[in-house]
């Protein structure tokens, strides 16, 4: 008889069958294997919220050889994901399979090497069961909410609604942010610069901006105060008053957390957090690797703490200075300091072979899988690294009176530069020439320029996520799928990478706002995230906490059904500029299964409806006509003519308005950045400027 051992994926069970070899039995539970029902509450909230769970729904076969084979089996090992999720699929395991909660049969892996999974084996525990409740809580309560809130928003607004505790927040975070840049007044302000100053010992040219006076910082705010300045220093002498130099360290970023890795994988690869976690579960469960057959390449992706075992800490130190040098290891050993209210029961996410460089695995990795581990192997190995150092320079400069400051700065030592930059980092300013005081500055250009100041940027997915997390809204595993949602319901909508708040999606929130402050409300929101923090650690009672918020929320659900009646709200139409060639009327913007569309606001009278065009400036290389943007029936943008279906031309490629330098016609980008001219016969193609 051999031992079973349960995991979630094929995948990870292929890796690890690799490891334990011949005496144990590796299957998969293909995720979760009971749940609530899905057609009514299955809680009763009168007796002690307890859960009414059943199978299912396809996973009877599954189920069935599960406990075949656990019958056979001379021992079971239960080894789900390492989180809440993963200890709430053991524990429903075992109540299908007939296994004592006490017994020690749970094993967990924070990476998926040899070593980890052999080790993990040799030390099984029991289900821990304050996971499994704080598991338990989460569900509940987003069931409690998403089953009276969703008939609420079916009745007042339309059918098909959802609520949800942390997705009604983050459409509220992303509405509030709309009406901030629509009630946003702009303000006039101004800048002055000199531009190509020399040194009469040196033609390199600097500029330096203008600063005030010797009393202190002036702000410009309009063009008379500007043309004032302008008229005095056009005339002046430009001496160097003060000259100072000093030395500047940056340090490195730390390791990543699921929070940061979506970000930076959003900036960097355009990726978006559903595909950034896709892929992170794929490198963690296990690629096979040239000469090294299945291995887990990362540490466990869901988490938000910044601690680094003590050996993987080691093992940089001394890949870093075998391959970079001694001097690139940073004083003592960095850790890094996880924010108060984090989990620590997985490291950071790392790489679980310090030597499997990406260029190593390049060839045995996807595209996409090969940037991701790229993006993490290079975070992890500078977090170990010393600091970059930079030679900075910053001069004064009097003219008749008015202060202008000019800044550079030089490159001393790379340190963790060398392998790694955040996206976000700003460059370093050129160097300037040498600088003495007294030196006396030969002009050029002295610019004035107007300037208006600008509304909060709306939130990316990226800056959604950094949001949530400084709130205390949501954990690792509820990002990416939060956002899913809310896009999917018709909260929000996708332009140019912005989130943004559509009709539906306002109006919800203001119903929402007026009649359930509470779960729209963020500190509300993270209170709970807290709570259930308290239950994993033991601290707090699961149904209490529920009965505390269950008690508030019934009362506040009857208030608004006798409060509003039988009101129903409307959902403002989106005007449009096309006409309905059928009556006349101004089409207006509907959202449907396949995103925006154009109606006729005459319905039912008039049912004519048609695709929503938005055109990209762009002509068609084939006849002509204005290459427009378009959705497939699985929401990816293409381009298209709008002589379809007469003209066929179609591409992925974004359409540029530059020309093509040998035909004329507008040019198109490749994803990899390569523009090129999609003319039959011309074939030409530029990557980064250089013709090819």
């Amino acid at each position: 008889m051999s031992d079973l051992v349960i995991v979630e994926s094929p995948t990870k069970a292929d890796t690890i069958k690799k490891y334990l070899g011949r005496g144990y039995n590796v299957i998969a539970s293909m995720g979760h294997v009971r749940d609530l029902p899905k057609s009514r509450m299955g809680v009763d909230l009168d007796n002690g919220f307890t859960p009414e769970y059943i199978s299912i729904r396809g996973k009877a076969a599954l189920i069935k050889m599960l406990k075949k084979e656990a019958k056979q089996s001379k021992r079971i090992y239960l080894a789900t994901d390492p989180d809440r999720e993963g200890e709430a699929i053991s524990w429903h395991l075992s109540k299908i399979l007939g296994i004592d909660e006490d017994a020690p049969v749970r094993v967990t892996f924070n990476e998926i090497t040899k070593t980890a999974v052999k080790e993990g084996i040799k030390h099984p525990r029991s289900i821990d069961l304050n996971l499994v409740n704080a598991q338990q809580a989460r569900r509940i309560l987003d069931r409690i909410v998403g089953y009276s809130l969703s008939p609420f928003l079916w009745k007042k607004v339309k059918r098909g609604l959802s609520a949800g505790r942390v997705q009604s927040v983050a459409v509220r975070m992303i509405v509030d942010r709309e009406e901030e840049i629509r009630a946003f007044q702009p303000q006039e302000y101004w800048t002055i610069e000199a531009k190509d100053l020399t040194t009469k010992n040196s033609k390199k040219t600097f500029d330096a901006k203008f600063f005030g006076d010797k009393n202190g910082k002036i702000e410009i705010k309009t063009k008379e105060q500007a043309d004032a300045i302008l008229e005095k220093v056009k005339e002046a002498e430009f001496a160097v008053v003060s000259v100072k130099k000093s030395e500047r360290k940056r340090s490195p970023a730390p390791p990543f957390t699921t929070s940061t890795l979506q970000q930076e994988a959003s900036k960097r690869l355009n990726f978006q957090s559903k595909k950034t976690m896709q892929i992170a579960q794929e490198l963690y469960e296990g690629v096979k690797i040239k000469d090294y057959g299945a291995i887990g390449l990362i540490t466990y992706m869901r988490t938000d703490s910044l601690r680094i075992a003590d050996e993987a800490r080691e093992n940089a130190a001394k890949f870093i200075e075998q391959h970079y040098g001694k001097e690139y290891l940073p004083e003592k050993p960095r850790v890094y300091k996880t924010k108060k209210g984090s989990q620590d029961a997985h490291e950071a996410i790392r790489p679980t072979v310090q030597e499997l460089t990406p260029e190593k695995v390049k060839d045995s990795l996807t595209k996409d899988q090969y940037k991701l581990y790229k993006l993490i192997w290079e975070r992890f190995t500078a977090s170990q690294m010393a600091n970059e150092v930079f030679d900075t320079v910053s001069a004064d400069i009097d003219a008749d009176g008015y202060v202008f400051k000019a800044a550079g700065s030089t490159i001393k030592f790379k340190g963790f530069a060398a392998v790694y930059e955040e996206a976000d980092t700003e460059a370093t300013g050129k160097p300037l020439p040498a600088l003495q005081e007294g030196d006396i500055l030969n002009k050029g250009e002295i610019e004035a320029s107007q300037h208006f100041t600008q509304p909060p940027a709306r939130y990316t997915e990226a800056s959604l996520i950094k949001t949530l997390e400084e709130n205390g809204i949501g954990r690792p595993s509820t990002y990416a799928p939060t956002i899913t949602t809310i896009l999917a319901r018709g909260y929000v909508t996708r332009e140019n990478r912005q989130l943004v708040p559509t009709p539906l999606g306002e109006v919800t929130t203001k119903l929402m706002k007026e009649n359930f402050a509470d779960i729209v409300s963020v500190e509300f929101t993270a209170k709970m995230e807290e709570d259930l923090d308290k239950i994993e650690e033991g601290g707090q009672n699961w149904v209490d906490t529920l009965s505390n918020f269950y008690n508030g929320f019934k009362n506040t659900l009857k208030t608004a059904e006798e409060v509003l009646g039988d009101v129903h709200v409307k959902v403002p139409d989106e005007e449009s500029d096309v006409i309905c060639e059928n009556c006349g009327r101004r089409m207006v913007i509907k959202m449907g299964k396949y995103g925006k569309f154009l109606a006729c606001p005459g319905y039912p009278e008039c049912k004519n409806t048609k695709p929503l065009v938005q055109e990209t400036g762009a002509l068609c290389p084939a006849c002509g006509g204005k290459v427009l943007q378009k959705k497939s029936k699985n929401g990816k943008t293409y381009y298209g003519c709008e002589n379809n279906p007469k003209c066929p031309f179609m591409t992925w490629d974004v359409p540029q308005q530059q020309k093509c330098p040998k035909c004329g016609s507008n040019l198109f980008k490749k994803r990899g950045g390569v523009l090129h001219c999609l003319k039959e016969g011309c074939g030409y193609e530029q990557e980064r400027g250089t013709d090819k």
